[in-house]
């Protein structure tokens, strides 16, 4: 999660037994380096050992930055990640070469997550790629996603037809319940991904406002939108064609549905980010965004209350997410074994 997950975020989770990754976004490698070396002393990992936790690539954003005099994916693979995910380029396969090239001079070797949005695109990262890990994102999705994606369980089950040996195939796209997880094991995913449901902990680096948005988002069905709206505005629109992202429905939909022109847009945009006017802030989040309502940390049990986002009086205690998300799923299984 580019702009959302870092190293607090991504070593919290990890070390709550499940597995954490973090975004790498526009970051210069020095900067993800640094990352790494906050990751290692958190979670207690030596210098020269592999990292407990994953790293995220955007492929159009890397078509810039490995021609540049900074390229990111030879440094951060010198810091021994786990795992690195890719997606969104139109030529993932050669960054997927680079990385298994460099392993071939090493002991350790990465695992490899690609992130597809059809049969079609998983039967290319098996067969062609050669991928440790196939990531079948459904339309439900926060964040960039294919814009024709069918919704994650027809997915899912496409994925398990098409690709019935091989990589490890993990579900992503609207997940926040431990019931949801459940439901996808029983499906058949090797795995699980949740990205919106981190965006509610202390350790996701969304500012206050943002994380506000999220807690006051409904299950409507147009609490998000799936658009390059937020894209136009925000001046981020390198991704692929047919492709697009899920954000809180806000004022910058508003503008489009009044007919504003590109240009007027942008304007109300910028004047709102600098007047501190919240209505048209860019909260990247999935579908399931409104079964959560509160903020708590990701790996470490607190006492905290929030009344829409507003800290009231300690009078509740949250569990950690991960915590919480695993009993929910052993909940959710032991009932449905109930039914044999």
């Amino acid at each position: 999660m580019a702009f959302a997950a870092e190293a607090d975020l991504a070593s919290a989770v990890t070390a709550a037994s499940a597995f954490g990754f973090m975004g790498a976004g526009f970051t210069s490698s020095a900067q993800l380096k640094s990352y790494f070396q906050v990751v290692r002393q958190k979670l207690g990992i030596a210098e020269g050992e592999p990292v407990p936790i994953g790293i995220g690539f955007i492929g159009w954003i890397l078509e810039m930055t490995e021609s540049s005099d900074d390229p990111r994916i030879e440094a951060i693979l010198e810091e021994k990640p786990v795992a690195i995910w890719f997606a969104f380029g139109v030529d993932l396969g050669k960054y997927i070469a680079q990385v298994r090239a460099f392993d071939a001079k090493r002991d350790h070797k990465t695992i490899i997550f690609v992130m597809v949005n059809s049969a079609a695109d998983a039967l290319r990262a098996a067969n062609e790629w050669k991928v440790d890990v196939i990531v079948a994102q459904g339309i439900e999705a926060g964040g960039h996603g294919g814009s024709e994606a069918p919704p994650l369980l027809s997915l899912l089950q496409a994925v398990k037809i098409a690709v019935p040996q091989g990589p490890s195939i993990v579900a992503a796209g609207g997940v926040s319940t431990g019931s949801q997880i459940a439901a996808l094991l029983t499906m058949g995913a090797d795995g699980v991904v949740l990205g919106t449901r981190f965006l509610f902990t202390t350790e996701c680096i969304y500012p206050p406002e943002k994380k506000e948005a999220c807690v006051n988002a409904d299950l409507s069905l147009h609490s998000t939108v799936r658009t390059l709206a937020f894209d136009d505005v925000g001046r981020t629109n390198g991704w692929p064609p047919k492709h697009d992202g899920r954000a809180i429905n806000n004022r910058i939909i508003q503008d489009v549905k009044d007919g504003l022109s590109l240009e007027e847009r942008i304007k109300k945009f910028d004047e709102s980010a600098a007047s501190g006017d919240i209505s048209r802030l860019i909260v990247w989040a999935g579908a399931g965004v409104g079964l959560t309502n509160s903020i708590t940390s990701a790996a470490v049990s607190g006492v905290l209350t929030f009344s829409k986002f507003r800290a009231t009086s300690p009078t509740q205690t949250f569990q950690e997410v991960v915590c919480d998300l695993s009993a929910d799923l052993i909940a959710a299984l032991r009932r449905g074994a109930t039914l044999l």
